[in-house]
């Protein structure tokens, strides 16, 4: 039970991505339905070359720690900081882009919101801080509404493969301006979304006090495998009933994945999947508004025994309420993903460009470390094996970050990285930075 518990916990990021991450790739193909299947097939396979790797990350840092953890005792711990920043940026936008898909879904059920969708946004911002108020107690939530999407969804790709072809708020297929094989390689890493949580188990398992080493590396190591099992099927499943519906781009203010179900059940059934795909944008905004304030509270400054301070980030972000929830880092956090929404106009399939980039350099720092720990003990198969998932994963961010406007992620990060590294300079190089994960 704390196996299942722990799992659904930390997914709804990953699964919550179906919402938007199959719409962003159709649209990069101009609604060529003949090009998505094996456009999101080639997405899955990527996340599976991440989990693969990561399972290995996973069994050599089962105190938890991820990409952070390894890049430190890789490069030295200086070079953590490229995985912070990575990180510290992908929880805003995960929040920012999780609210605005909630809104959009609500719109796509009552069209007649559509004029209100940036404060529909806002507003379950609001919702999003009130359950991350009340800390890991909350995670019960994640659980249970990650497990109500995954029935929901299986309802309504059951009932797809009987329903008929019918008139939908979605155009007509379009074609891709480009030759097939060159259009599915610039369309999949805008869905690379779907990634996103994947380094979740590696650094959650760090919660799990109650089991020992080997109790962590096996929960960690399963919980990646059914993250790929459940987004895999749920991702291409979606995909398909998308082509043998005909449900292309949606028209005016609704969705992919709306318009699939819509197409799929009847009114009472669409209207439950609409509100289980609500509540689990909800829990992956939720996770991502615990994890960002937590990693800023691991690098805020503390007093230890002997008064003196460690840490590198102001104390005050490290100050928690009864619940343990850093409170002002939730607050900075907060003012962060209302800067990016009223940005974006809640608008998900804006915020979804410059998504999934960040933790990508994320993704790199993490398997090129584990490259270098094969290489120094000549491990030769280890060695082939993260050194493909390395080059893989810098395929991806090149491909993405040839669109242009995802250089700003990467600037952000950057900018954060050197901004904690020059603070980490002045407070005398504390060590345990790259632990802050954990």
């Amino acid at each position: 039970m704390l196996l299942f518990a722990f799992a659904l916990a930390i997914m709804a990021d990953p699964i919550s991505s179906v919402a938007y991450a199959i719409e962003a790739a159709l649209g990069e193909l101009n609604g060529d339905l003949r090009l998505i299947l094996p456009t999101m097939g080639l997405v899955v396979l990527v996340i599976a070359v991440i989990v693969v790797n990561y399972r290995q990350l996973v069994s050599r840092f089962p105190e938890g720690g991820g990409a952070p953890a390894a890049t430190g005792r890789a490069f030295g711990e200086s070079w953590a900081f490229l995985p912070i920043g990575a990180l510290i940026v992908d929880f805003a936008l995960t929040i920012a882009i999780s609210v605005s898909s909630g809104a959009s879904n609500i719109v796509a059920y009552l069209p007649d919101l559509a004029p209100f969708q940036v404060v529909l946004a806002l507003g379950l911002l609001i919702v999003v801080g009130a359950i991350s108020w009340f800390g890991h107690s909350a995670r019960v939530l994640f659980s249970l509404m990650a497990m109500v999407f995954i029935i929901m969804s299986a309802v309504i790709l059951i009932g797809g493969v009987t329903a008929e072809p019918a008139a939908s708020t979605a155009e007509a297929s379009g074609e891709s301006s480009h030759p097939a094989f060159l259009a599915i390689l610039l369309a999949f890493p805008v869905a690379m979304a779907l990634a996103t949580g994947v380094e979740a188990p590696s650094t959650a398992i760090a919660q799990l006090g109650q089991l020992g080493d080997e109790g962590r590396k096996r929960f960690g190591r399963l919980a990646l495998f059914a993250t790929l099992v459940i987004v895999g099927t749920l991702t291409l499943g979606f995909t398909a009933l998308a082509v043998r519906l005909g449900v292309g781009l949606p028209v005016g203010e609704s969705t992919l994945t709306a318009e699939v179900a819509r197409a799929s059940v009847n009114g009472s059934l669409f209207a439950l999947f609409q509100a289980a795909i609500i509540l689990l944008l909800i829990a992956a905004g939720a996770s991502g508004l615990q994890a960002g304030p937590g990693l800023l509270k691991a690098l805020a400054r503390e007093q230890t025994g002997d008064d003196e301070a460690r840490g590198i980030l102001p104390g005050w972000l490290g100050r928690t309420n009864r619940y343990y929830t850093p409170f002002w880092g939730l607050l900075l956090y907060g003012i962060m993903t209302l800067a990016l929404i009223l940005a974006a106009q809640a608008d998900e399939q804006t915020l979804v460009l410059f998504y999934a980039v960040s933790v990508f350099l994320s993704f790199l720092a993490g398997l090129v470390s584990m490259a270098m720990f094969s290489y120094r003990e000549g491990e030769r198969r280890s060695l082939v094996l993260n050194a493909g998932g390395a080059l893989v994963v810098g395929f991806v961010l090149v491909m993405n970050l040839a669109r242009v406007t995802p250089l700003a992620s990467v600037a952000a990060t950057l900018l954060i990285a050197a901004g904690l590294y020059g603070l980490w300079v002045r407070n005398g190089r504390p060590r345990g930075i790259a632990g802050a994960e954990e």
